[in-house]
């Protein structure tokens, strides 16, 4: 069974930068298409950002394009978001999602399209 730890939230002022992390284990990180996705109180989960399994296609946002970008690593297991100008629209919790369905250069926006997740971690960022 394939876990997903989020680490790098934390409490920021409106535009400061802020990279999270996801470690991913139990599965072969190369077979799994990638995605971030936040959660504001009383709001739906939304998309943030995905990668394909060979990481050559990236997908972000229209809210934080230009802003946010996503990556891997595959060497370290790793799926990174970069978050830069934050603001406190993007306060919210994040969290990582991954499948292993469909080609290596497909990425997906849909929740749904996702069959595992993290716990999360939480992003505040101050006026």
């Amino acid at each position: 069974q394939v876990q997903l730890v989020e680490s790098g939230g934390g409490l920021v002022q409106a535009g400061d930068s802020l990279r999270l992390s996801c470690k991913v284990s139990g599965r072969t990180f190369e077979r799994q298409a990638m995605g971030w996705f936040r959660q504001a109180p009383g709001t739906e989960r939304e998309f943030v950002a995905a990668i394909s399994r060979n990481g050559l296609n990236t997908r972000v946002a229209d809210s934080v394009k230009g802003r946010f970008s996503v990556s891997r690593d595959n060497a370290e297991t790793t799926v990174y978001l970069q978050m830069n100008d934050l603001t406190p629209e993007d306060t919210a919790a994040y969290y990582c999602a991954a499948t292993a369905t469909g080609s290596v250069s497909y990425y997906y926006r849909a929740d749904y399209q996702y069959t595992d997740w993290g716990q999360g971690t939480q992003v505040t960022v101050s006026a």
